[in-house]
């Protein structure tokens, strides 16, 4: 009885040591395999040893990361492809870590799990470089092909009238949010790397109604005509008739503004022969004396728009290069004409 008591325990322990040396044989032959359940970036590389997971990525991983980047916008296409994009990802690395994670449990735990078909179910994501340069100046490329800069209303003003030039809208990419889409997929094998560059529209700074708001009231001269022509909201208003600087003492052609006004001006004499003994005088305003009379439009130089009691002045070559008008003319001007308005003589 005592001998069969011995052989009992020792047949157990031989057949506990002979399983575990089983156990451990059958785990050091799958070393270098990873267990069943685990992705790299949603590619399934369970069951494969290292070498045949890492030939599975290249095939899988790496060549999908490698599909060009392809932006559409109306009928132009630019494309970024793998080499300029300097793509780059650590396969090596990210087969190690697969297989570390399936040496978890031990080598009774990782037998159990293959013999009954358990997984590790863990989904590991591979480091992916890539050269935010390249994708910049694919992003400026697409910009200079397809912005076009928002245009301002303008005024013109000829010898015709005044011409208000519409403005136009611009067009502008949205380069940020492309800038973002292209970056995701960039490191992702899985993403749609198409993409069509969306664009917002730009209003101009200065519309039409802009134009009136800041051109309330334009002046037109035309000397030729000794016409003062006045216009309001871009449409004419009135025209005033007037004379004009004589030969020598021309008024000067241009586009100006209005630079200051006054009421019953003081008149600074010039230096001039012309202006015999009064010249380097001031003439008060309201002096009979004074030829500015009761209204002052200054234009440039000394040269401005008064009054004038000459009145059969009126429509010639007469004065010494301002603007003249009838008193009761200027006065009814005056107050429509702020300072700063646009003036074109011609």
């Amino acid at each position: 009885m005592r001998t069969k008591t011995m052989i009992i325990p020792a047949v157990l322990l031989t057949l506990t040591l002979t399983a575990a040396g089983g156990v451990l044989a059958y785990d050091s032959a799958r070393t270098e395999e990873i267990a069943e359940g685990i992705t790299v970036a949603g590619i399934a590389v369970g069951g494969m040893e290292r070498d045949a997971a890492g030939a599975h990525l290249e095939r899988e991983l790496v060549a999908a990361l490698e599909r060009p980047v392809v932006v559409h916008h109306d009928k132009s296409t630019w494309l970024l492809g793998a080499r300029e994009a300097r793509i780059t990802t650590d396969v090596d690395r990210v087969i190690t870590q697969a297989v570390k994670r399936s040496e978890q449990g031990g080598a009774l735990g990782r037998t159990w799990r293959r013999v009954t078909g358990g997984t590790v179910d863990a989904d590991l994501r591979p480091a992916v470089t890539f050269s935010d340069r390249a994708v910049v100046r694919m992003i400026d490329k697409i910009r200079k092909g397809v912005e076009r800069p928002a245009k301002d209303a303008q005024i013109r003003l000829t010898a015709t009238g005044v011409d208000a030039e519409a403005g136009r809208r611009g067009l502008e990419v949205k380069a940020s949010e492309l800038h973002k889409s292209i970056n995701s997929a960039l490191i992702s094998p899985s993403a749609e790397r198409r993409f069509v560059a969306e664009t917002r529209k730009v209003a101009p700074k200065v519309t039409r109604a802009g134009l009136v708001k800041r051109n309330p009231v334009v002046l037109i001269v035309n000397r030729s005509s000794f016409q003062l022509k006045v216009y309001k909201r871009l449409k004419l208003a009135k025209t005033y008739p007037i004379a004009v600087g004589k030969a020598g003492n021309d008024t000067p052609a241009g586009t100006y503004d209005i630079a200051n006004k006054a009421v019953n001006p003081a008149w600074s004499v010039p230096n001039s022969d012309w202006a015999g003994a009064l010249a380097g005088s001031v003439i008060p305003g309201g002096a009979p004396n004074n030829p500015l009379k009761s209204r002052w439009l200054g234009i440039t130089d000394g040269v401005g728009i008064h009054g004038t009691s000459e009145r059969g002045s009126i429509g010639s070559n007469a004065s010494h290069g301002c603007l003249r008008m009838l008193v009761e003319d200027v006065e009814e001007l005056y107050p429509q004409v702020p300072v700063g308005a646009k003036v074109l003589i011609v």
